[in-house]
């Protein structure tokens, strides 16, 4: 029964994919060329809290996040981060219609001295990989150092495939001994190929969202490879059954065959505890005492 249920949730989900994907070619056609967003973060597209241009569900999306007040700029270490995230299903690291691309702006507006963020397809792990390694390659030379490794703190997070690819891309820095500070999962589905729910060592924190409503939703648990390393701050199940979430960003099929798939996407209350967690993560208390720990870690 369970491989039934399996077979048929891939197939579902390749489905809505695919129906995904028709869209938004069709929308690339008949909107014409889109400029490259990767070169726009801070400047027209920027903050999707104030520009009319953003999709009002995504908008609705990041609006507790946008209304919370943030660490203030004396606050923050002077230490570099850098922030991977990745959309679900097909979608491409650019759409801007997903929360996940327009909260990547959103951080890098609000931290621009000190954050380097980017958002890939999940079916872009190579290219996440080697982004991310270059951003930690701070002489250009090629080769990443001790001291390289160690000097920014490293975020990630998506959603559905993203998700998955998240852990994916933390379990690859694992083997290059890269610790990753902390991993967001926002509705988890697994990858045929990947498993997603067991954090590898090198994370120092992470966390899980999820709902178990419709036939296509994420993991209900995640854990740690090594707990003596990793806290799994938590696996939270949202519920959507007493209150709808706007996804008029999605086609209307999609929305009515896994509407609360997108609904924890879209969800405002999400966005804002990512954007708490995240702030955290860059505080300079946090930092000062992650250091502490970890040095006492590596004497023993």
């Amino acid at each position: 029964m369970r491989r039934w249920r399996k077979a048929l949730c891939m197939v579902w989900f390749i489905l809505l994919a695919t129906l995904h994907t028709q869209t938004f070619v069709h929308a690339q056609e008949t909107r014409g060329p889109e400029r490259d967003f990767r070169q726009s973060y801070g400047n027209a597209m920027g903050q999707p809290c104030n520009q009319e241009n953003v999709h009002s569900a995504v908008k609705e999306a990041l609006r507790l996040a946008c209304l919370r007040k943030s660490t203030s700029v004396d606050e923050v270490s002077g230490r570099s981060a850098i922030v991977v995230g990745f959309v679900g299903g097909f979608v491409n690291h650019d759409d801007s219609k997903r929360p996940e691309v327009q909260f990547a702006r959103f951080l890098q507006d609000r931290y621009p001295s000190t954050v380097h963020v980017e958002v890939f397809a999940n079916r872009e792990g190579k290219k996440a990989l080697g982004w991310l390694l270059h951003q930690l390659d701070t002489d250009n030379d090629g080769v990443l150092t001790g001291v390289e490794k160690q000097q920014a703190t490293i975020v990630i997070y998506g959603h559905s495939w993203g998700g998955s690819q998240a852990v994916a891309l933390a379990r690859q820095l694992d083997r290059l001994g890269i610790r990753v500070r902390l991993t967001i999962q926002i509705d988890s589905v697994p990858k045929i190929w990947q498993s997603g729910s067991r954090i590898p060592a090198n994370v120092d924190r992470a966390i899980n969202f999820y709902q178990s409503e419709g036939l296509l939703h994420g993991r209900s648990t995640i854990h740690a490879t090594d707990p003596g390393h990793t806290s799994i701050l938590g696996n939270f199940q949202m519920t959507y059954k007493d209150h709808d979430v706007n996804c008029d960003n999605y086609p209307w099929l999609i929305r009515v065959l896994s509407k609360p798939h997108h609904e924890i996407e879209n969800d405002p209350g999400v966005w804002e505890q990512v954007d708490a967690l995240i702030d955290y993560e860059l505080s300079a208390e946090t930092l000062t005492a992650e250091a502490t720990r970890f040095g006492a870690q590596r004497a023993e």
